[in-house]
């Protein structure tokens, strides 16, 4: 229950926000001209039963405009209030409206960790438009096939992108994309972009209609696909505030928290988090690349007291030297996930009074699906934990009857926060979505406390850094190379990334050397997905119908990959 106090004090800070910056004339003006004043609450009221992600952060202003919602880690400085930041959302909303964009248009962020990132995603929310947030990592093939397959006709790009951007840009019609918005910090604006700046200084910062609502699409997030080409997972309104729902069912997050952001946003496991935090009310402090060594300088700095961080990244910060020296008292948990935690690293923190949450979920989840306390990590090392609240998790044989205790199959999952579809994919989709569960392609054991144990993934997916590899891909760049008769790839435990790609190659030219796959596979492929080894052999193990034997192969090169 809120205290009649607290209630006063959000009162006055709401009217503070109405009136802010307005002289005593107009203060005695706004009183009797109520449209001017109170359009903005009316708004809000009549369209307080929509479910639109845009819509949080104009309520979470309007209860709390004075709080701090964004931190930029790079520089301190910059702090944005809740007030202040649907303010430059409203603009860019507005700028856009202006432009004659329409619900259900595509925007493509080729982005670094910003507040035009987020402030663009929750504007974009709120007039219906589609975000389709590109992995910066990608090579321009890579986005070309994106941009074009999603339909997006707008990209909105930072400075450190310029070349890959001009390449794109001169492709032509090999993507829709008409319209480009360029966040310029030191260089000129490209001359066929606007500039991102001067295009949200233009517009008003009024709160616009909403447009979107429910089941309307929000984004489309691109996952590699097991054939080589990505896969677009649409997520609506709906799901993905049934993510934040859920997360909060379960999770130990509060208002006074101040959550260290540092996975890139292109990752459902950062975007989820920060329109989490809007949700409650916490702020964000945000980096716009990761290091370990500022990662504790903001934690002691800004006194954060959650966040989250692959397990690589954990790693990395407590190979700092003298971390210790760091003031982290403040710092309560770190969620984690992507990866299996290694009881040691989890145990590390917990003697540093640091729980560790671990997280089982996918891009199609929209982040939930199982969660891990630090102490049931440190009894059952292998486990991925249990169902979150509002999701029904269950390891189901191939026509979907439950298995037995401990009887290893296939990993579904239910709930409101699940995909719509896959874009464009209605196979895919069919595959995936079987009676309102969706199924995951990884093989796991569930006892009987309900623990999940994943096992094995059934699409051969390798997991780097937190980063998603899966082997078609790069088994298709390696059989285009005149030399190789034969590749297949399998994941290598890797002490530094969790996994790494390594190349098993039958040559066809026996001159066929490691330093010339390795440099083949360069601009080919991005730099997380290129493999870290190659092994050459006679013969590829495979079965009666030709499908490559992975088990033996992992038997053959079990590791660990090479520094």
């Amino acid at each position: 229950m809120y205290s009649p106090e607290w209630i006063v004090q959000e009162l006055f800070a709401c009217l503070g926000f109405f009136f802010k910056k307005r002289s005593l004339s107009s203060r005695i003006t706004a009183l009797f001209v109520y449209d001017s004043t109170f359009s903005y609450v009316d708004r809000i009221v009549k369209d307080a039963m929509k479910n639109n992600l845009g819509l949080i952060l104009a309520k979470r202003a309007m209860l709390s405009p004075g709080a701090e919602a964004y931190v930029e880690g790079a520089d301190t400085s910059k702090r944005y209030t809740y007030g202040e930041l649907n303010e430059r959302c409203n603009q860019i909303a507005n700028a856009y409206l202006n432009e004659g964009i329409k619900k259900g248009d595509r925007v493509a962020f080729l982005l670094m960790n910003s507040i035009e990132f987020m402030e663009s995603y929750f504007a974009l929310a709120k007039i219906g438009a589609v975000v389709v947030p590109l992995n910066w990592r990608l090579v321009p093939d890579e986005l070309e096939f994106i941009l074009k397959d999603s339909g997006a006709t707008r990209l909105i790009f930072d400075e450190d992108f310029i070349d890959t951007v001009v390449e794109l840009h001169g492709r032509g019609d090999k993507t829709d994309v008409s319209h480009w918005l360029q966040v310029e910090n030191q260089d000129e604006v490209c001359f066929f972009a606007k500039s991102y700046q001067e295009f949200q200084a233009k517009a008003s910062g009024e709160e616009p209609d909403i447009e979107a609502e429910d089941s309307d699409m929000l984004y489309i997030m691109y996952t590699s696909g097991t054939t080589g080409l990505p896969k677009g997972v649409v997520h609506t309104h709906d799901s993905s505030i049934w993510a934040l729902i859920t997360f909060l069912s379960t999770g130990d997050l509060q208002m006074i928290d101040r959550y260290l952001a540092c996975l890139p946003m292109f990752h459902v496991g950062a975007l989820m988090p920060l329109a989490l935090n809007v949700y409650r009310g916490t702020c964000s402090i945000v980096m716009r690349s990761f290091d370990p060594v500022r990662a504790w300088e903001l934690i002691e700095q800004e006194k954060i007291t959650t966040g989250l961080c692959v397990p690589a990244m954990m790693n990395f910060m407590v190979q700092v030297p003298n971390f210790e020296r760091f003031n982290y008292s403040t710092l309560r948990w770190i969620m984690t996930g992507a990866a299996p935690v290694p009881v040691s690293l989890t145990q590390q923190y917990l003697k540093l009074g640091i729980g560790v949450l671990q997280v089982y979920g996918l891009t199609e989840t929209c982040g939930p699906a199982c969660l891990m306390d630090g102490e049931s990590t440190v009894d059952r090392p292998s486990s991925a934990g249990k169902a979150f609240f509002h999701t029904d998790v269950k390891v189901a044989k191939d026509d979907g009857e439950e298995c037995a205790p401990n009887e290893a199959g296939e990993v579904w999952v239910r709930g409101k926060h699940v995909m719509m579809e896959y874009w464009n994919r209605p196979e895919a989709t069919a595959e995936t979505l079987v009676d309102g569960w969706l199924r995951t392609g990884d093989v796991a054991v569930m006892d009987e406390e309900r623990f999940i144990f994943i096992q094995d993934r059934i699409k051969d997916m390798i997991i780097s850094g937190g980063e998603n590899i899966y082997p078609a891909e790069i088994e298709g760049v390696l059989a285009s190379h005149p030399g190789v008769k034969e590749a297949a790839v399998i994941g290598l435990e890797s002490e530094k990334w969790g996994e790494s790609p390594l190349a098993i190659i039958v040559k066809s030219d026996e001159g066929l050397t490691v330093k010339e796959v390795l440099d083949f596979c360069e601009g080919k492929l991005a730099r997380f997905k290129q493999p870290q080894g190659v092994e050459f052999v006679d013969e590829i193990p495979r079965n009666p119908s030709g499908k490559i034997l992975k088990r033996l192969l992992r038997e053959d090169f079990p590791g660990p990959a090479p520094v």
